[in-house]
Order: C-alpha cells, then structure tokens, then sequence
C-alpha cells in the first residue's frame, strides 16, 4: 500500500508519519526531512532555502522527483510531503489541516521561537510555497478536493489522529 500523507508546516504531519508508519509497518519517506536536510547542507533556515527555492526551481523538483521514484520501488510506504497527495499516486490520499494559530503553537514550541515569530515565518512560507507550486505544477494547496480523507489535526492529540488514520486505513484495506 502506498499512503501520501500531506499538510502544511505545524499540521502534525511528520509526528502523525512516523507513527502511522510504526503502526502499519511502513518505511516512511518525508519530503520535510529532505528539505531540512538540504537547508542544513546549506546553512541556511527553512525559510530561507524556500526562498532560494523560489528563485531555483530544482530544488523543489529534485525532492518531488525522488518522492515519486521511492514510491514506484516500493510497494508499502508513506510518502509524507506538502505535494505527495499531488506528485505520488497513493491507495489513499490524506492532508491533515489544522487552524494557523493551532499550527504555529506547535511550530513555535518545536522550533523554540515565539508564537509571534512562527506566525510570521508560517504567512511568508505558506504564501511562498503555494505560489512556488502554483507556477511549477499549476497545483492550488488550498484545493483539498484531491484528498481521499481530510482531517482537521487541531481536535485530537497526535496520538487521536494517528488513530482515526490508522481506521480508516485498514477500512480501505478490509474493503479491498
């Protein structure tokens, strides 16, 4: 089974990830990890290399491209990522939202910055990225129509929601 897991920064998507994958015996492939990754390669924060991104398209096209290639080799995976739901053709396709204010709590106690920091740095990532995916692939993340199960991550702890994905993933599994 192949799951794409997306949402934006502080939805819960990487915590809620690695979970599920531990609970379906998943290897799980974050495209988070890898743009972390690379800003530390590069000495730079998110933020930052997100910008850098918006002037280089490759950066951008190098995580989707080695998303979908991980995914065409294996067969049991979570593809975690912003634009997995997008780029990768999942058994199901899931996005967990949550209100900013829910987001950039949990961003700023991660991060270690104040709430008033992550709210900024969440507007100006969150307006660069959708544009950035607006030009390079014509996709709207705002547009939660290509989701097979929305889950709004702001009404039950991780663990709340690792549950409700967990059900609903072996519905799908007993359905087939």
């Amino acid at each position: 089974m192949i799951i794409t897991l997306g949402g934006l920064s502080g939805s819960g998507t990487s915590t809620v990830g690695r979970m599920l994958a531990d609970m379906l015996q998943l290897d799980i492939v974050s495209a988070g990890d890898m743009f972390r990754s690379m800003a530390k390669e590069r000495g730079v924060s998110l933020l930052e290399l997100g910008k850098l991104a918006k002037v280089d398209p490759k950066i951008d096209k190098m995580i989707d491209e080695r998303q979908v290639e991980i995914a065409k080799k294996k067969n049991n995976v979570l593809i975690e990522g912003r634009l997995s739901g997008w780029m990768v053709d999942g058994d199901i396709k899931i996005w967990l939202k949550a209100p900013v204010d829910s987001r950039c709590n949990r961003v700023a106690f991660r991060e270690g910055i104040s709430f008033d920091q992550a709210l900024h740095d969440a507007k100006e990532r969150d307006e660069c990225d959708a544009k950035r995916h607006m030009e390079l692939y014509q996709i709207d993340i705002n547009d939660l129509s290509h989701y097979d199960l929305v889950v709004d991550s702001s009404k039950w702890d991780k663990e709340g929601v690792a549950k409700i994905l967990y059900a609903s993933i072996k519905a799908l599994g007993d359905k087939k």
